[in-house]
């Protein structure tokens, strides 16, 4: 279904609704709600529209298996955001840069990978040139991890624990007593796996994504659209991979790197919007 026109991004008082891309196809309010799709040459991508909201960032002290630098505080996003529905696939990164990083290259619908967050940023500065006005942009930690909660208070937005039918990670290490499953060693293409509550795929496991943020341990008092620290020596990756057992594919996992490093394992997600 076509949407009725939307504001501009700039619009003062639209944080929480859904502005307009120029470029972007169509509006669709589908089972996830609503969605547009910018198409890039041949590639297409949808992105999913994200309320602004708050939660707790990070997780409990009594989740299994969680990592020393998850202390949970309050968040509050105030502004809504457009995030990709999947990770960027090698179509849409050869749709818009001429070389293709990725070891595995069997299907245009795997997400890139073998990518340094350098190389995001520079895909990212040449979509927005190709494409002027769409904002394009890494996720914050904070968003990245809004988005792959999708309401929820769990280790992962699919519940307690997950099987290797909901999350690509090494199945002989599962979480927390799960059943093991097969360890499938690479990535699978987009949407194979099912989506979370808003819509969003492979949020967990895959490949690890990059956030715009550097790395730092969380404050303890509440936080208003946390962008992290304004210097740093490495980057966020969020999400686990394939390679890895489930514990980091929960949605509180924090993973760092240097920003020139390029592993075998390592994606993005898009976001449209100002930050």
């Amino acid at each position: 279904m076509i949407s009725p026109e939307l504001p501009s991004a700039s619009t003062p008082d639209a944080a929480g609704v859904p502005f307009a891309v120029p470029g972007a196809e169509w509006h669709v309010e589908g089972d996830f709600g609503i969605s547009l799709t910018l198409a890039i040459g041949r590639a297409r991508q949808t992105f999913r529209w994200i309320r602004p909201g708050s939660f707790l960032m990070g997780s409990p002290a009594d989740e299994p298996q969680r990592g020393s630098a998850e202390l949970l505080h309050e968040v509050a996003l105030s502004r809504g955001f457009w995030i990709a529905d999947t990770a960027c696939t090698q179509a849409l990164w050869m749709a818009v840069w001429p070389v293709n990083p990725s070891h595995f290259q069997d299907d245009p619908g795997n997400p890139v990978e073998n990518v340094a967050w350098h190389d995001a940023q520079r895909f990212i500065g040449e979509l927005n040139r190709r494409l002027s006005g769409v904002n394009a942009r890494l996720p914050s930690e904070a968003e990245w991890e809004y988005a792959c909660r999708a309401g929820t208070t769990t280790p992962f937005s699919f519940g307690s624990t997950v099987t290797t039918d909901e999350v690509n990670y090494h199945g002989g290490f599962p979480y927390a007593g799960g059943a093991s499953g097969p360890y499938r060693q690479r990535p699978l293409p987009v949407r194979t796996l099912p989506a979370n509550a808003w819509g969003l795929y492979e949020m967990h496991g895959n490949v690890w994504e990059w956030c715009e943020d550097w790395y730092a341990d969380y404050p303890q008092e509440p936080q208003i659209d946390p962008r992290g620290p304004a210097f740093g020596k490495m980057r966020v990756l969020r999400g686990g991979t394939w390679s890895d057992p489930a514990r980091y594919s929960r949605a509180a996992t924090r993973s760092r790197i240097e920003p020139a490093y390029r592993p075998r394992s390592t994606g993005f997600r898009l976001v449209l919007g100002a930050r």
